[in-house]
C-alpha cells in the first residue's frame, strides 16, 4: 500500500517555507503531480486537478499582477477548492494578496521556496512519487555493497541475515531485515526502504533483535537504497545446476522494472558474506563494461585457434 503524505511532509523533505495556513499542514496529499495553474488563471476551469499541489513562479505570479482585483480574487476562489491541498510559490516571490485571502478561508496552507520554479517542482515530484508509489513487500534483507544495492533472497533459515549481518561487520550498509518495501521510483529504477517497525533491525536466530544502528553506527544503515541485484540463496542439492562461468541470465519483474538475479548455492564451509560481496564487485565491474566471463570465452577461443593451427601443421 502507499504510503499516505501530509503537506507537513512536503515542507519538512523539501525545505519549504510557511507563508501561512501554519495550522492546516496536516491536509492531505493523494497525488505525486505537480499543477502550473496557468490556464486557470485566465478563467477556464473545466479540467482544473483541484487535487494536485498548486505551484506558481514567474510567469503565473506576473500575469496575476496585469489581473483586475475582482477578476483575480474570481480566479483564487474557485481555485482554492475543499480537496487542494496547498499552493507553492517558487523563486521567494510573493503571494497574491487575493491567494492569501482565499487560501485562509479555505484554510490552505501557502508555502514557498528560494528555489526556481523547475528544481522544486522536480524535488517535489521525486519526493511524491516515492511516498505515493504502490508498494511490494518482499521477504529478504537488503544491503548497500559498494553502492551496489543487492537484495538476498531465499527460504526462512538459509541465513539471510546472518549474511547481512557478516556483511555489516564488512563495513556496508543494511537498509532492510526479513521484509523489504519496494517501490517503482521510475520506468528503470526500484527502490526498497524497510518498514518502519524494523528500521536498523536485524534478527539473528539464537541472539534475537539487535539494532544495528547501536551496534555498528550511524555508517551501517541506510533508509532506502536502488535495488540494482537480487541475489538467491539456494541450498546446495547435488542433482541441482549451479551457473559456474557467469552467462546465466536470470531475472526477476517487480511493476515494470526487470531486476539481474544470481543463484548462489549454499553449503557448510561457504563465506556467503565474501561471495556475495564479490558478486557486487563484479556486477560493477560489468556495468562499467568489463565481463570476466567474455574475457574467459575470448581466451578460450584464443586457445583453440592456437591448438589448431598448431595440428594443421
Amino acid at each position: 500500500m502507499p504510503e499516505s503524505v501530509t503537506v507537513a511532509d512536503l515542507v519538512r523533505v523539501n525545505r519549504l517555507d510557511v507563508y501561512s495556513g501554519q495550522d492546516d499542514l496536516d491536509r492531505q496529499i493523494t497525488t505525486s503531480d505537480i499543477s502550473r495553474p496557468g490556464l486557470e488563471l485566465t478563467g477556464y476551469f473545466n479540467y482544473y486537478p483541484a487535487k494536485r499541489v498548486q505551484l506558481l513562479g514567474i510567469t503565473e505570479t506576473s500575469f496575476a499582477k496585469g489581473m483586475s482585483h475582482k477578476k483575480l480574487l474570481d480566479v483564487m476562489h474557485k481555485m482554492c477548492q475543499p480537496e487542494t491541498p496547498a499552493f507553492v510559490i517558487s523563486t521567494q516571490l510573493d503571494p497574491p494578496e487575493e491567494l492569501k485571502q482565499c487560501a485562509e478561508e479555505a484554510h490552505i496552507p501557502i508555502l514557498g521556496t528560494k528555489l526556481t520554479t523547475s528544481r522544486v517542482l522536480s524535488n517535489m515530484t521525486n519526493f511524491l512519487e516515492g511516498k505515493l508509489a504502490e508498494r511490494q513487500s518482499v521477504h529478504g534483507v537488503l544491503v548497500d555493497i559498494y553502492g551496489v544495492g543487492v537484495m538476498i533472497t531465499g527460504d526462512s533459515g538459509v541465513g539471510k541475515s546472518e549474511t547481512a549481518l557478516e556483511l555489516v561487520k564488512r563495513g556496508h550498509r543494511l537498509i532492510a531485515d526479513d521484509r523489504v518495501e519496494v517501490y517503482q521510483q521510475d520506468e528503470q529504477t526500484l527502490v526498497g526502504a524497510a518498514p518502519a517497525i524494523l528500521s536498523h533491525l536485524l534478527e539473528i536466530r539464537g541472539i534475537g533483535i539487535i539494532d544495528v544502528m547501536n551496534l555498528f553506527g550511524a555508517g551501517a544503515v541506510r533508509s532506502e537504497t536502488d535495488i540494482d541485484l537480487i541475489v538467491h540463496l539456494e541450498l546446495w542439492h547435488d542433482d541441482n545446476h549451479f551457473d559456474r562461468l557467469g552467462n546465466n541470465t536470470e531475472s526477476q519483474r517487480f511493476f515494470d522494472v526487470v531486476v539481474p538475479k544470481i543463484t548462489i548455492p549454499v553449503k557448510t564451509g561457504r563465506n556467503l558474506a565474501i561471495i556475495i560481496e564479490a558478486a557486487a564487485m563484479n556486477f560493477r565491474a560489468r556495468s562499467m563494461g568489463y565481463d570476466a566471463t567474455k574475457v574467459f570465452d575470448e581466451n578460450l577461443n584464443r586457445l583453440i585457434k592456437q591448438n589448431s593451427a598448431k595440428d594443421a601443421h
